[in-house]
């Protein structure tokens, strides 16, 4: 189960705030209001960006991995990033906040098939709501502008569902040899499928912060 934001042909923020009920509108107002006091924002997309974005944002995801687990180091190396950058540059989408004119935060999205994939964040100072800012609600905002029909902000955190973002189900191929093994994981799936269409349904009916549901 993932959580996603689709696009109903909203014309702006504001379009799409006037769908949700009165309690998650504010809410969200509030945050956007809170942060955005405190730190400005900046786009940064295709040939805007250079190996300096990428250097800043590994130190990003580094300090925020460090804090987070405590040692070790990210999976992703300084070296993917600058792959990235030279092989899908036009692909790449960049959020990142500066407090004083000094980065200190910044987001990595990938741009789809008419989809809008957030991935990667870092910070190396908390402010409260940051998270949500950059990667949530400026990629709201970046698929409204650009008419991309839907944005996959990643696993998990159910938190984001108060913020616009349902549940969906979502896919993984495997192939498994032992033929015993792979009757049980076939067997356990059946029930684990209708306990997750369950609790989907169950999350849409209870806590979606629409005013009612958006058509699929």
């Amino acid at each position: 189960m993932q959580f996603w934001w689709e696009n109903q042909n909203y014309n702006d923020f504001d379009d799409f705030l006037s769908r949700l009920s009165s309690s998650r509108r504010k809410s969200i107002k509030r945050e956007r209001r809170d942060v955005n006091s405190k730190i400005s924002i900046k786009t940064i997309i295709g040939d805007e960006i250079n190996e300096n974005h990428m250097d800043k944002l590994y130190e990003f995801i580094c300090d925020t991995y460090a804090r987070k687990w405590g040692n070790g180091t990210p999976y992703l190396t300084r070296e993917f990033f600058s792959n990235i950058l030279q092989n899908m540059r036009d692909k790449i989408v960049l959020f990142f906040a500066y407090k004083n004119e000094t980065p200190i935060a910044g987001a990595i999205n990938f741009i789809g098939d008419d989809v809008l994939y957030g991935r990667q964040w870092g910070c190396i100072e908390d402010i409260d709501f940051l998270h949500f800012e950059l990667c949530y609600y400026q990629a709201i905002e970046f698929a409204i502008k650009h008419k991309i029909k839907r944005v996959e902000a990643g696993t998990q955190g159910q938190h984001k569902l108060a913020r616009g973002y349902l549940p969906n189900t979502v896919y993984s191929a495997h192939f498994i040899a032992n033929q015993g093994f792979k009757n049980a994981i076939a067997d356990f799936l059946k029930r684990e499928t209708k306990a997750i269409d369950m609790h989907i349904q169950e999350l849409k009916e209870t806590q979606s912060p629409f005013k009612s549901m958006p058509e699929d």
